[in-house]
């Protein structure tokens, strides 16, 4: 038997796995459970998946699979990365922006974490990306404990923005 996890990109069968694993995010996070609006109707409409073209503003999910062990031939993903790929004026160069990296808190100190980071890390490459980039909630300092092992750094100069909800609409109809 395999003594390594597999990284694989999600398919449309498992989207179910996705929405799970968004839903575990979001209670971590917890106020923010009531805020994941996720269905699999909306995963299957807004996911790129391997073998489909891309759609508009594609975004992939990589799913991290333990080894099998006699115990468990066949084991379920225990994690994720949802990603998209974005643009670098400056580097004038691709790269990946990580939405989301989830590992289940059960398979957490095995390195499937930093599995999933590599992964992507050689997506960047493989495209003659220049950076990997993501962001983190300031208070979550083992996450960016864990970040900054990795050659992450924090961007001091930048300053995340957002417009959604309403003021998306607004902005939209140039009110």
């Amino acid at each position: 038997m395999a003594d390594q996890p597999t990284i694989r990109l999600a398919t449309p069968e498992g989207k179910c796995i996705d929405l799970q694993a968004s839903e575990r995010v979001a209670r971590q996070l917890t106020p923010a459970l009531h805020e994941v609006e996720a269905t699999e109707e909306s995963l299957l409409a807004t996911l790129s998946f391997p073998d489909t073209p891309p759609k508009r503003g594609a975004v992939y999910t990589a799913l991290i699979t333990p080894p099998p062990t006699a115990e468990n031939p066949n084991p379920i993903p225990v994690g994720m990365a949802l990603y998209f790929y974005n643009y670098s004026t400056w580097r004038s160069a691709p790269g990946i922006y990580l939405e989301d990296l989830y590992v289940q808190p059960s398979a957490r100190g095995n390195g499937y974490g930093f599995k999933l980071l590599k992964y992507l890390a050689k997506q960047v490459l493989e495209v003659s990306g220049r950076r990997l980039e993501w962001s983190v909630l300031t208070w979550n300092e083992p996450s960016i404990r864990f970040y900054e092992q990795v050659g992450a750094r924090g961007m001091d100069e930048w300053m995340k923005m957002m417009v959604e909800g309403d003021a998306l609409t607004r902005l939209a109809e140039g009110v």
